[in-house]
């Protein structure tokens, strides 16, 4: 099978590798679409190389393994890769995927209905993710969001604030991309200048009920956390622990501090759900399609900032619908 096979910073190479076989409690999917972000990239690096990345994977299954029950192949299905492909294991950039018994053992291996786009089914775990984050960030009807940042992550939050009934402020100092965020529902987008200005007039002076800050820009933590209303929550998406003085600030404007969100089983589900009832819509989020041959692109459009979110397609079936 052709594989992506990353070999070192900016070093990625298409290589034929032997398809996986599926051991005791284990299953081999054929890939029919895998997700990229930029951190596919970033993660694979941390691990021993070569090794194939790609978190995110949608397909038909080929293979079972003993003692799976319940799944066969021809089985159209979505993964929820629980942290685990990509890193602990070879990722979804692949012809084929084998996923390990842990993912399989907690119901990470969920079924597509057909009408289910794959290309659909690749973003229900970012979507997972922001799931887990408006969960802890006591989102709710009526609260003020805002959400610096509207790269691929800022902007599914965007759509899960839009879907929990919160308004959305969105800031961003790309015209393009705040362009986005006013397209997929922001109630009101606005460039960094004019950010302070524009959220007190929104919020009666009062600050957002929940700052969700999406850029990786540590230096920017305690003047966005100034913005969250006192009790409100600072939302660190692009961080897994807060700084110290992180921490200080907001204990000093009477706010709490959340970071990075791993999704659950039930998360993933529950936007599978979604993206299927187009209760949120996700297809838009789709910047860049690729195919294994031109996956170095994406590479290259990642560290540039051109992509939004990219797929990887294989073979002729993009769609379900037949």
């Amino acid at each position: 099978m052709k594989a992506a096979v990353v070999h070192g910073i900016g070093d990625i190479r298409v290589e034929d590798r032997p398809e996986p076989t599926a051991g005791a409690g284990e299953i081999v999917v054929r890939t029919k679409a895998a997700g990229i972000c930029a951190q596919d990239f970033q993660l694979v690096l941390e691990q021993k190389l070569p090794a194939v990345p790609g978190q995110d994977v949608a397909g038909e299954i080929s293979a079972v393994g003993t003692g799976v029950r319940g799944f066969a192949p021809g089985d159209l299905v979505a993964v929820h890769s629980a942290g685990l492909l990509g890193r602990a294991t070879d990722g979804a950039y692949a012809e084929y995927v084998r996923i390990p018994e842990e993912i399989v053992r907690s119901g990470g291996v969920v079924k597509l209905d057909e009408e289910m786009s794959f290309e659909d089914a690749v973003l229900a775990e970012p979507l997972a993710c922001t799931f887990a984050a408006a969960r802890a960030d006591r989102m709710r009807e009526g609260k003020q969001v805002l959400i610096i940042g509207c790269g691929s992550v800022g902007l599914l939050h965007l759509k899960t604030a839009k879907w929990s009934g919160c308004k959305v402020m969105a800031m961003d100092n790309n015209p393009t991309r705040l362009a986005l965020a006013d397209q997929m529902g922001a109630d009101h987008t606005v460039s960094p200048d004019k950010l302070s200005e524009e959220l007190l007039r929104c919020t009666e002076g009062k600050g957002a009920d929940t700052v969700i800050i999406s850029v990786p820009l540590p230096e920017l933590i305690e003047e966005c956390i100034k913005l969250t209303a006192k009790g409100g929550v600072c939302h660190l998406s692009s961080l897994n622990e807060a700084t110290e003085q992180a921490k200080q600030a907001a204990t000093a404007q009477g706010a709490t501090l959340t970071c990075a969100c791993a999704s659950s089983v039930t998360d993933f589900k529950k936007c599978l759900q979604r993206i299927q009832e187009e209760a949120i819509i996700v297809s838009d989020m789709i910047s860049h399609r690729f195919t294994l041959d031109t996956l170095p692109e994406a590479a290259e459009k990642v560290k540039n900032q051109e992509l939004l979110r990219g797929v990887i397609t294989f073979s002729e079936i993009v769609a379900l619908a037949f």
